[in-house]
């Protein structure tokens, strides 16, 4: 069974390109939020096996996301999406309960590679 994704960016170009990663490598992408608010709904809806996670985002940050997430469903994995320079927003986000990070902007084999470890497939 192909795993679900949760896709959370608020720029949709973003969430197109990570998208098209998931679809062309069998996951079965199952939703997708523009901020943090609507991640945190989606996630409790659709119980995705990994959620991607854009740090900066509108009216609720990736971070705080993850934190209300984490607290939902110990269990959930969510790989933060940073760009270069947020080092620190990310040791934030991994204090926080992300699992681990890719970093913008990224190629197809280096986000599969992190997803493939956080999952335990790799």
């Amino acid at each position: 069974m192909s795993k679900r994704v949760l896709i959370v960016d608020d720029a949709i170009f973003m969430r197109n390109m990570i998208k098209d990663i998931f679809s062309g490598s069998g996951f079965e992408v199952v939703g997708e939020a523009a901020n943090g608010l609507e991640a945190v709904e989606k996630y409790k809806e659709l119980k995705p096996d990994l959620t991607t996670m854009d740090i900066v985002m509108p009216f609720k940050s990736g971070i705080e996301a993850t934190r209300e997430i984490i607290k939902h469903d110990a269990r959930a994995v969510v790989v933060m999406c940073s760009a270069l320079g947020q080092e620190s927003l990310v040791m934030e986000a991994i204090e926080a309960g992300a699992s681990d990070f890719i970093v913008k902007p990224f190629k197809s084999e280096d986000v599969l590679s992190v997803v493939k470890k956080v999952l335990g497939d790799a």
